[in-house]
């Protein structure tokens, strides 16, 4: 099976990290965010990627030149220009020539949806499209997806009121689409597939949907960057190669990119230290994310 992994944004949530890095290669637990998207697609039998891309794909080019990205060989699809993320699936799909069933992916969530048993229930309700859903306790900066019993969605309801969504359960950002969704797809344009694309799929009774409890989190903000690498990081100090960290400094449940170093008496705690950042000696951080190269001064 093929995926069509979304990276085309600009990250602007995240910036200064993404002013010269794409979201998606940012690391996370020191290992870049679309190599952990796209390992966990060939662990459930995607043995082809295409990337929607529009900002700085040179980027990419530049990391991956060899066309293989997690063991996984890649098709880069780059848009003329921005065309929203029905059209960013849409454009990559024809140039990539899809004409089977396949999976979508945003390339900012991390997640360890079971994508097998996704396909297996998008096959046996016989819809055009099925999307995955998790629970959150505050709906309201998502597409909330309330579904009747065999799991056809109802409504597709972008962003509501938290008192006025009509359930927690919202969008996670995988999908299962058939070729004539990409059919349904206007070219030339900017179209959006929450507003444009699954509305109108609802109103055919053609979009289903499944809930899973599993890990799941957007790490597209700092605040969920900083908690996707915390999560993900393993050891209670993740320490890459080349790293320095006095042994008079204190780190505490951090991660410490490569070719980073950690002054004598500096305390960190909860932060992530990209590669050669500097926490100069004294200096203290507490739930920070430290840009590469930069400096960390004391006060």
């Amino acid at each position: 099976m093929r995926a069509v992994v979304l990276v085309g944004g600009e990250g602007t949530r995240l910036r200064p990290l993404t002013y010269k890095t794409p979201k998606q290669l940012l690391p996370v637990a020191n290992v870049p965010m679309i190599e952990r998207v796209v390992a966990h697609l060939a662990a459930h039998d995607v043995d082809h990627v295409v990337l929607s891309m529009g900002y700085r794909p040179d980027a990419f080019h530049t990391a991956y030149p060899d066309g293989h990205c997690a063991g996984v060989s890649i098709t880069y699809a780059v848009e003329p220009e921005p065309m929203g993320t029905a059209g960013g699936i849409g454009f990559a799909a024809r140039f990539a020539e899809i004409d089977d069933t396949f999976i979508v992916v945003n390339g900012d969530v991390l997640t360890d949806l079971d994508i097998g048993a996704l396909v297996a229930f998008h096959r046996a309700r016989g819809g055009q499209a099925t999307i995955s859903l998790t629970p959150v306790d505050d709906p309201s900066a998502f597409g909330v997806v309330p579904t009747f019993e065999d799991g056809r969605v109802e409504a597709f309801v972008e962003k509501p009121p938290k008192d006025e969504a009509p359930t927690n359960l919202i969008n996670a950002g995988t999908y299962v689409l058939e070729p004539s969704v990409i059919e349904a797809i206007p070219e030339g344009r900017a179209v959006s597939i929450e507003r444009e694309t699954f509305p109108s799929l609802v109103g055919e009774g053609a979009l289903y949907a499944m809930a899973s409890e599993g890990y799941w989190v957007d790490a597209g903000t700092p605040p969920t960057y900083l908690r996707a690498n915390l999560d993900l990081k393993g050891d209670p100090v993740l320490v890459g190669a080349g790293a320095v960290i006095d042994p008079s400094a204190v780190v505490t449940d951090s991660v410490i990119g490569p070719g980073a170093c950690v002054g004598a008496g500096a305390r960190v705690a909860e932060s992530v230290v990209l590669a050669g950042a500097v926490v100069e000696p004294g200096a203290s951080l507490a739930r920070r994310i430290v840009d590469t190269d930069a400096i960390v001064e004391v006060g």
